[in-house]
């Protein structure tokens, strides 16, 4: 028997080595060379490095491009290879988001998928709270909209601007979106409001005159390009958790949910490689786009880095010091590991489109597991915008200022709480906060004219702001895994100790109580014997 184990042991040594590709002999006796840790840490930081070189290629090539006098044409020629990564990662939202999450739902108890859904809520809600308090805080302090001479105007721009639309209406577009009537129209297309002008026609009191009224601004509804993501995502998890109620009958469904998220997930792998290059043409053509940055800079320079230095600060102290004060581990260490994600959402200035990259990073280099991640990230993506809550409070602050308005406490608040609410109804594209920072104006009461000057540098702040947005969804998945692990640890514990409680009271069961009991049956054991012989004497 002593034999067989030590041969087991043997195998299992060598199965090692085998598995390893190094036995141990070798490991202590030749340790590892500067060189081959070198080559070892570039190989397992390959794409990072990739992709960080591809961003410093990408500015160098569209500096040198711009004394080149380029046509629009050649431009655009130029962006192509950046279009095509925008496209591969649009192309696999959809099939990721909606199997990610009915795998997910289906996947989690109904009670721990509630809190889950609970404390991914808190922490995005307390989360873009705190980043829009410190984008009215940067605004207030940098005072960006103070111009000594004239007010600065942006010409171009104004066909772009966002239509007004009522805070109300907003609002119900937004709960509207979130119960999509068609759930195919809702991969391209979302709800919006809009208004028209309408005659009513009045007769007089006489009943003679037809006075004309002119009622302008009457609601109606449309169909905007864009996908409605929000519904999807309420839909793929309500579908995940009729799946699991069904039980058996659904295993077949939710067995094919997850075979064709795995198999997304091999996309998004073969998609991160061409990343790099994509990432490198993106910011060279947006470089070389750019037209008289000089007196952009000159005339928005203060509204650039409020709205830079607000998300620096978010980015780089609030989200890893809550990171660090829950979990008590590295904040940088987590960031470096989902750099490559960061860096594709600021050269794509999609959150969406950058969901793919960030669940692959999150579940290989931080240690995620896929029912967080594919669960979180999306709903994420969705409803976690703090970038875009903070650049919106910073813009409307601006605003304020141009126009020589002063904003009293309630403004203050009312800013905070619109701009907290109506980023979860911001579009994970492009430009997408700009769109909802004309209801946050709506309801302080401030010029929406102004937006022209916020567009003119969106191009630079949507960078910015995606980039926080993507690693506020990261933090969160991670604090989530983090609870996860800890409760289970917990509820190890407890059967570990409701198991000694157990055998406890088992064990005194068998001493005094036994012996009681025997002496009982013992005492009866001699009674019933006198009793018969008694009656044999009898």
């Amino acid at each position: 028997m002593a034999e067989k184990v030590d041969m087991e042991e043997g195998k299992a040594s060598n199965g090692d080595t085998l598995a390893n590709g190094l036995s141990c002999h070798r490991k202590s006796s030749s340790p590892e060379s500067p060189g081959q840790r070198v080559k070892r840490i570039v190989m397992a930081n390959l794409l990072v490095i990739l992709t960080v070189a591809g961003v410093i290629l990408g500015v160098i090539l569209g500096l040198g491009l711009r004394n080149a006098e380029l046509t629009r044409t050649q431009i655009i020629y130029i962006g192509f290879p950046g279009e095509l990564l925008i496209r591969l990662l649009k192309m696999i939202i959809i099939p990721l988001v909606v199997c990610s999450l009915v795998s997910g739902a289906a996947s989690i108890d109904p009670k721990a998928l509630g809190k889950l859904g609970g404390w991914a809520m808190l922490f995005f809600l307390v989360t873009t709270l705190i980043a829009s308090a410190i984008g009215v805080a940067m605004a207030f302090i940098i005072n960006p909209g103070s111009v000594t001479g004239s007010k600065p105007t942006v010409t171009g721009l104004d066909d772009d601007l966002p239509q007004p639309k009522e805070v109300i209406d907003s609002f119900l577009d937004l709960i509207r979106n979130i119960f999509p009537s068609n759930l195919v129209s809702a991969a391209f297309q979302s709800y919006a409001t809009s208004y028209k002008k309408l005659n009513v026609t009045k007769n007089d009191t006489n009943g003679i005159l037809t006075v004309m009224m002119d009622v302008s601004r009457v609601p109606y509804g449309t169909d905007q390009d864009g996908m409605n993501i929000l519904g999807l995502v309420v839909f793929a998890i309500v579908f995940g958790v009729a799946l699991r109620k069904l039980g058996e009958e659904g295993e077949i469904l939710i067995k094919f949910f997850n075979s064709f998220n795995e198999a997304t997930m091999v996309l998004v792998s073969w998609i991160m490689w061409y990343a790099p290059v994509g990432i490198l043409f993106l910011v060279a053509g947006k470089i070389v786009e750019m037209e008289n940055v000089a007196a952009l800079f000159a005339s928005l320079g203060k509204y650039i880095a409020c709205c830079v230095i607000g998300h620096a600060i978010h980015g780089l102290l609030v989200l890893p010091g809550i990171y660090f004060l829950i979990t008590r581990k590295n904040p940088y260490t987590f960031l470096w590991g989902i750099f490559t994600a960061l860096a594709t959402a600021f050269g794509t200035c999609s959150s969406s489109a950058t969901l793919p990259l960030m669940m692959k990073c999150v579940e290989e280099n931080n240690g995620v597991s896929k029912h967080i991640s594919r669960f979180i990230l999306p709903i994420g993506a969705t409803v976690n915008m703090d970038g875009a809550a903070l650049f919106q409070c910073v813009a409307a602050v601006f605003i304020a200022q141009l126009n020589n308005i002063s904003l009293n406490f309630i403004q203050v608040v009312t800013i905070l709480v619109t701009a907290t609410a109506s980023s979860v109804g911001a579009a994970g594209i492009p430009a997408g906060g700009v769109l909802t920072l004309a209801i946050i104006l709506e309801a302080v009461g401030l010029p929406t004219n102004d937006i022209s000057l916020i567009l003119a540098v969106d191009w630079l702040v949507d960078r910015t702001c995606t980039v926080l947005n993507v690693e506020g969804d990261a933090f969160g998945a991670g604090l989530l895994q983090f609870f996860v692990d800890r409760t289970a640890k917990l509820e190890e514990g407890a059967e570990l100790s409701e198991v000694k409680l157990e055998q406890e009271p088992a064990a005194a069961e068998h001493s005094p109580l036994i012996g009681r009991r025997g002496g009982k049956d013992d005492a009866e054991g001699d009674i019933t014997a006198l009793s018969s012989e008694k009656e044999s004497i009898m």
